[in-house]
């Protein structure tokens, strides 16, 4: 099977449909799923930010800076994307910013594209967004019973810092606070880099930006 190939980049107005749908997907009955309009504004508010996980088809030509000092993150909102190139987009994730307090609202990825490592380059790519965007710490509520999510979390320095009864208005579920040190302490950008390598390493058919 030919090797799928993805990019991570910022939300626009066109990928709208298609993140509202894997809202529904990834988090039914969940009070996250949000109508288009809600996305639209959003996305016209400063203190809000999303990505998107897109896959690319073989035709599609992005072009890059040239040079190879410049982190994939960075150079991610340099490319630009060729004409009439429809994306296949199979996730998100976004933040709402308060004060320096990056409180992520969900992580979603399509049902047939899970345990692909693109949920945990959706959380690499939000974290450095935040860190970008001089917020000092990253929290996030989760179901009690998502272990799966409470481990990627913690791997990536997120700490149990509370709990929220019967958050989840589909089933009464309890919701899990959690929340990292700060993201501009040396312990951590350490930490984060070895893991965001690390995951390169596993997965190199996911190239979050392709050259």
């Amino acid at each position: 099977m030919e090797a799928a190939h993805y990019v991570i980049r910022l939300m626009e107005q066109d990928d709208i449909p298609q993140v509202a749908q894997i809202d529904r997907e990834a988090f039914p009955g969940e009070w996250v799923f949000r109508s288009q309009s809600a996305y639209r504004r959003d996305l016209g508010n400063s203190s809000v930010r999303y990505v998107v996980a897109c896959k690319r088809g073989a035709m599609a030509e992005y072009r890059t800076q040239k040079t190879e000092k410049v982190s994939w993150f960075k150079r991610l909102f340099t490319h630009e994307r060729a004409a009439n190139v429809r994306e296949d987009i199979v996730g998100f994730s976004g933040f709402w910013m308060m004060m320096r307090e990056a409180h992520i609202i969900a992580i979603g990825v399509r049902d047939r594209c899970r345990r692909l490592g693109i949920g945990e380059g959706l959380l690499i790519a939000t974290v450095e967004l935040a860190q970008m965007c001089n917020a000092n710490v990253v929290t996030l509520e989760v179901r009690a019973s998502n272990e799966i999510a409470q481990r990627l979390y913690k791997k990536y320095g997120f700490q149990v810092t509370g709990r929220r009864p019967k958050y989840y208005s589909s089933n009464g579920e309890d919701a899990i606070i959690m929340s990292t040190d700060s993201i501009a302490s040396m312990p951590f950008q350490a930490s984060f880099q070895e893991l965001r390598d690390d995951h390169a390493r596993r997965h190199p058919e996911l190239q979050l930006l392709i050259s």
